[in-house]
């Protein structure tokens, strides 16, 4: 996490929603309302778009694919929730667009505001008084027999586990082409310090602050009750190797808790730091502390 850095004028504002905003269309369109109001060219997502076409009877809205707004944006004001706001992260290009997350959702973990309080930040913002949080990101990507075949950004996590089936499955784990260990459980996960706090806590993983430039390697139900979870530094490449072979039986992949493919025996899964990172507003200055209180019911104010 990075404070400090030099805000810049903002003068395209891109709103990127959840999937099933209508509930929330008074709030979208009293958003872009305002943001008209001060001066700002404002980009829709395809959600909005549909919003505007259904309720206001404006056909000429151009909805944008995520891709494009982050790329054409200054900066983008993100509805939803926490999956929102990941599933933003994983679709950023080569423009380091700063995004203001605003929870619409449940848990809102790494969102900065909330509806109501939305317009105080904004204001904020437009005055250059905001912050960015930066996040790295995972770039992971699957080899199969010597050939890449898919590759994806992740800002939580990367995890390999046992499909649909409760059966342990054998797996290889190296460290720049080190080996460190193969074992047997359910799965394994590796997630940033940001993705610390979700899938890899629930399955027994340490808590690390986002300024710790590390991956968090957590072994799912091992059968060896010495194999615990592991912090190394984010300068290095790891490799997960499928050593479990199956005929009807998959073994999946699943980034972000997102999006899931299925696995084969000899698949090697390569998970590095990307040169791209995720950049979130924080008006406050990120009381990570507070945070952690609060949405993990430590207690206290």
């Amino acid at each position: 996490m990075t404070e400090g850095k030099k805000p810049k004028q903002i003068d395209t504002v891109a709103i990127i929603t959840k999937r099933n905003i209508v509930n929330k269309r008074e709030e979208v369109f009293k958003l872009i309302d305002y943001l008209k109001k001060k001066k700002k060219t404002v980009l829709y997502d395809n959600n909005v778009a549909n919003l505007l076409e259904e309720f206001k009877g404006i056909k000429t809205a151009d909805g944008y694919k995520k891709e494009q707004l982050l790329q054409d944006a200054d900066m983008v004001v993100c509805l939803g929730g926490d999956g929102t706001l990941i599933k933003t992260a994983r679709r950023i290009g080569s423009k380091q667009v700063p995004i203001l997350g605003v929870n619409m959702g449940t848990l809102g973990f790494l969102t900065e505001t909330t509806a109501s309080k939305m317009y105080g930040c904004l204001d904020r913002i437009f005055k250059n008084q905001y912050k960015i949080d930066r996040r790295f990101v995972l770039r992971v990507t699957i080899y199969r027999d010597g050939e890449k075949i898919y590759t994806s950004l992740a800002l939580n996590d990367a995890v390999v586990n046992q499909g649909i089936f409760a059966r342990l499955i054998t797996l290889r784990l190296e460290v720049n082409q080190r080996k460190i260990t193969e074992f047997e459980a359910d799965g394994i996960i590796v997630a940033t310090p940001t993705g610390s706090t979700g899938h890899a806590l629930s399955a027994g993983g340490p808590i690390v602050h986002p300024s710790v430039n590390s991956f968090v390697i957590v072994p799912i139900c091992p059968s060896s009750l010495s194999l615990r979870p592991i912090i190394i530094p984010n300068d290095r490449q790891l490799k997960i190797i499928v050593q479990t072979k199956r005929e009807k039986e998959s073994v999946g992949l699943t980034i972000d808790g997102q999006e899931t493919l299925d696995l084969q025996y000899g698949d090697e899964i390569k998970i590095r730091k990307s040169s791209k990172r995720f950049d979130m507003i924080r008006i406050t200055g990120g009381n990570y502390y507070k945070a952690l209180r609060q949405k993990l019911s430590w207690g206290g104010e």
